[in-house]
């Protein structure tokens, strides 16, 4: 059965007592955060990470970020991680900022179809950070089914989620209200894949050369793009095949126009045998 704990004031010690117990049993939590609220697993818990998905109604096409307490975790958790994704983070964390970047091979966890990647966020929020400090690194998605709103209070959460979560923090409502800005840092350039709380301008600020959601290569002025190979390919097969749909429909018209003389003779024979005084019988 569920159970909901006060997350605000100091009063807080059976909150943490309570949302750490689930975790360590593999169980989910709703937790604040700074922009929506948060259902959470523990990261190195595969079977944990699967409830997540399931509560959720996701698939494992669909891996969950995950939140850290702080900004040093970060070089534990990616590998890689280039000198301007990593000023972005500097400046944004604790944030609404999340970070793909290529996950460190030697972590035994399974947080689905990766593709050898993870995102990482640090949250915005005292109280969250100090129980991730507790928990170590948790998967989180907004606590909300698929297709659905994103929470931004714990009864919302409760009401969408239902028994599939153990403990449900309520850390009043969500003051965030847009979920984090997602930058993908395992390119040459960081890439906006997400526009949320953080705007591209701000993004720019700090490191002028992110590119975003649908920034293009500009195409040169006054100039076509060359046709492929492929497309030159079609149009000449395509005009292939209607030469010789007319050269067939040619032969077979001439075919029809040509009489035969055959059929004509025998035609007028059959007339001078006819005796004229002979009538179809009726």
């Amino acid at each position: 059965m569920s159970e909901r704990f006060d997350f605000t004031g100091d009063e807080l010690a059976p909150a943490y007592r309570a949302a750490v117990d689930a975790i360590e049993a593999g169980d989910l939590v709703v937790l604040p955060t700074d922009t929506v609220y948060g259902l959470a697993a523990d990261a190195f818990k595969a079977d944990a990470v699967q409830r997540l998905l399931d509560a959720k109604g996701r698939g494992r096409d669909m891996p969950p970020p995950v939140l850290i307490s702080v900004v040093e975790s970060l070089d534990a958790l990616a590998t890689d991680v280039p000198d301007n994704g990593r000023k972005l983070c500097e400046e944004f964390w604790p944030g609404p900022l999340t970070v793909i970047c290529h996950a460190q091979t030697s972590l035994m966890w399974d947080l689905g179809e990766t593709q050898g990647t993870v995102a990482l966020r640090v949250p915005d929020h005292e109280n969250t950070r100090e129980l991730l400090s507790r928990t170590g690194p948790l998967a989180v998605s907004s606590a909300n089914k698929s297709g659905q709103p994103a929470a931004l209070d714990v009864y919302d959460a409760e009401e969408q989620l239902g028994e599939s979560v153990a403990v449900y923090l309520d850390g009043g409502e969500a003051t965030g209200g847009q979920p984090s800005t997602i930058v993908d840092l395992t390119g040459d350039t960081p890439r906006v894949v997400r526009v949320g709380a953080l705007t591209l301008e701000q993004l720019r600020a700090v490191v002028p050369e992110v590119a975003g959601e649908s920034d293009e290569p500009p195409a040169e002025p006054d100039e076509k793009p060359d046709e492929t190979l492929d497309e030159k390919l079609d149009e000449t097969a395509e005009e292939k095949v209607e030469d010789e749909a007319d050269e067939k429909v040619e032969d077979e018209a001439d075919e029809k126009a040509e009489p035969t003389e055959e059929p004509v003779v025998a035609s007028k024979e059959d007339e001078a045998k006819t005796d004229p005084d002979v009538r179809p019988a009726d």
